[in-house]
């Protein structure tokens, strides 16, 4: 196991032996003591106590009361299944994406839907000769970006109802900032299937965006093609639509959606 050195500031150092803490007890197959951790990670019993007791009280750990040694705690494991849902995502998306890629020509986005909007997975840039995408990582807003209204559209209603609770910040003057406004629009989205968002993030951009959806039904992620509002208009072209719906068809497929894809896009 890695020695834990004293060469760094103590602010890093302490993320690095709580990390490490962490993937010690997930190796172990079994609970560990302070002193069995603080011999793996070589450093004193005081300084394991300190981090235990801090990663026990945000439940990423958890404390046996009878033989008092740890284990991993459910919100790390709740972490972890969120990680492996996104990489399947990724993974079984990876050959729709490029079909899709190939057949528009535009750079091709795939989302996940999180508290404070559409975190970006992965990007495949388009074949365009002016390149226009968002870079992964980034999250887009829910009211201002198609993947965010697209979500709104077919998420669970007390999911929806909480972010639309919120105050709703535009991006341009193009931007729905009016809450009966938007709640409208989430109603065509929903009777069509598919949401773009031409100016509405940024002055001479729109993307086309569908649902991915799970075995349950359950919304999974988003699926979008993204461009100047030159080559995606509004509304995007019949092609345009039946591309990315049938590549975020059949991503739900392979994530076990047995279905068809809600709105008469087809």
């Amino acid at each position: 196991m890695p020695k834990i050195s004293s060469e760094k500031t103590e602010g890093i150092q302490s993320v690095v032996l709580a990390l490490t803490i962490l993937e010690t007890l997930g190796r172990a197959g079994s609970h560990l003591g302070v002193t069995a951790l603080a011999d793996a990670l070589g450093t004193t019993k005081s300084r394991i106590h300190r981090h235990l007791q801090t990663l026990v009280q945000q439940g990423y750990i958890v404390q046996s009361p009878l033989t008092e040694r740890y284990r991993l705690g459910s919100r790390l494991i709740e972490l972890g299944n969120a990680a492996a849902n996104a990489s399947d995502v990724a993974s079984v998306a990876a050959q729709p994406m490029r079909a899709l890629r190939d057949v528009s020509d535009q750079a091709v986005i795939l989302g996940q839907i999180e508290d404070e909007g559409i975190r970006i997975l992965t990007t495949l840039p388009g074949k365009m000769s002016v390149e226009v995408g968002v870079r992964p990582g980034s999250t887009l807003r829910f009211n201002t970006s198609a993947q965010g209204k697209m979500a709104l559209a077919f998420m669970p209603e007390a999911n929806r109802e909480r972010i639309l609770a919120e105050p709703l910040i535009g991006e341009t003057s193009y931007s729905i900032t009016d809450l009966k406004v938007l709640r409208k629009h989430l109603d065509d989205i929903r009777s069509r299937g598919w949401a773009d968002a031409p100016n509405e993030a940024a002055m001479g951009l729109n993307a086309l965006s569908f649902p991915l959806l799970g075995a349950g039904g359950e919304l999974m992620g988003s699926l979008a093609i993204v461009s100047l509002t030159q080559f995606i208009g509004s509304p995007p072209s019949p092609d345009q639509i039946r591309a990315v719906g049938t590549a975020a068809g059949d991503i739900s497929k392979a994530l076990g959606y047995m279905g068809e894809l809600p709105g008469n896009w087809h």
